[in-house]
């Protein structure tokens, strides 16, 4: 079905279906997705509609972890109406106030605390024996990272790395993962998908991908965010307390030190991932804005790569071929 003739469906539903009387109709957002969002206008109120292609997106997790994020205490968009044939949500509209925008105007304080004190909530109140969600297992963690390997190294920078040099790298980064507490998950845990409410609280949106993993894996997310950056010494205070009031919820009995090399780590893991999906974006879907978060990406790469002895013969190819080829690959681009 074409967007335009999704659009009338949508509009059909809304109108026919849900008996909502539409006085405006007009794009929110869109993400990396397939996913459209849409602001629609009624004499009563101003609602979202979520369009969400069921051959590509997965309405039924989406209202699933809905309800187990909300069981947390964590602010989610109460489900208004569904259509899973046609792939359609009316949902809450959480307002235009993005996280983002925010701390990038005003500042960290008080959104961060905020951010990793609703965060906490989520990983100490779901019990990983009754949350039905998948696992983040060796299998996943490795089709992630051959995204890195696939679309960025191969597709767009034509190279080929030593097999043997991926394959270590890959167990470091899988060991650490595997070796962490299993928590909740949310999966995209970062300044995009937050926005802040009316009355200064924080929502948390595009949470379908939840799985049962690593519990530094939102964390570096939302820390080393792709987004934005933050000074490494700021980023090491809310590490520490974070670490600290995990311990006092009685999730964690790692030390500061094995916290933050599983942060590190994980934060790895996630940014080489991010950098091959920031290249398929561009490359497959023609959403070439996000190359602009590939330089930020790579910094956060970089410096893990720097720290780790055993990260060594993939921090130096990083520098002899991969950041070379990248940014003769960027300046084509911006010929």
């Amino acid at each position: 079905m074409s967007e335009d003739l999704r659009t009338l469906t949508l509009r059909d539903w809304l109108e026919n279906d849900l008996l909502l009387e539409v006085t405006a109709f007009r794009p929110a957002s869109s993400d990396a997705s397939f996913r459209r969002y849409f602001r629609i206008t009624t004499p009563d109120a101003v609602l979202i509609a979520m369009d969400a292609p069921p051959a590509t997106e997965n309405l039924p997790a989406f209202i699933k972890v809905a309800g187990l994020l909300a069981a947390t205490g964590l602010q989610v968009p109460t489900i208004l109406g569904q259509n899973l044939e046609d792939g359609f949500l009316l949902l809450e509209d959480f307002g235009s106030q993005a996280f983002l925008d925010t701390v990038a105007k005003v500042g960290p304080e008080p959104y961060y605390p905020q951010a990793l004190a609703n965060l906490l909530s989520l990983q100490t109140h779901t019990d990983s024996r009754h949350f039905d969600l998948p696992r983040y297992d060796e299998a996943l963690l490795k089709r992630e990272l051959a995204i890195f390997n696939d679309w960025f190294v191969g597709q767009w920078l034509d190279i080929e790395l030593p097999a043997a040099v991926m394959a270590d790298l890959e167990r470091v980064l899988i060991s650490s993962a595997l070796a962490q507490p299993v928590v909740c998950v949310h999966r995209d845990y970062h300044s995009r998908n937050l926005m802040v409410l009316a009355d200064g609280t924080l929502g948390v949106l595009d949470f379908q991908d939840a799985v049962l993993g690593p519990i530094t894996y939102d964390a570096v997310s939302l820390l080393r965010d792709c987004y934005i950056t933050w000074p490494p010494e700021q980023i090491a205070h809310w590490l520490a307390d974070y670490h600290q009031h995990l311990q006092q919820a009685g999730q964690l009995t790692a030390s500061l030190a094995e916290f933050t090399r599983w942060f590190d780590l994980m934060g790895l893991q996630r940014h080489l991932k991010a950098i091959g999906i920031f290249t398929r974006l561009h490359l497959r879907d023609g959403k070439s804005g996000y190359l602009n978060d590939i330089p930020r990406t790579l910094g956060y790469v970089q410096a893990v790569t720097a720290a780790y002895p055993e990260l060594a013969a993939f921090d130096q190819l990083l520098h002899s071929q991969l950041l070379p080829a990248y940014r003769q690959a960027a300046q084509r681009i911006t010929a």
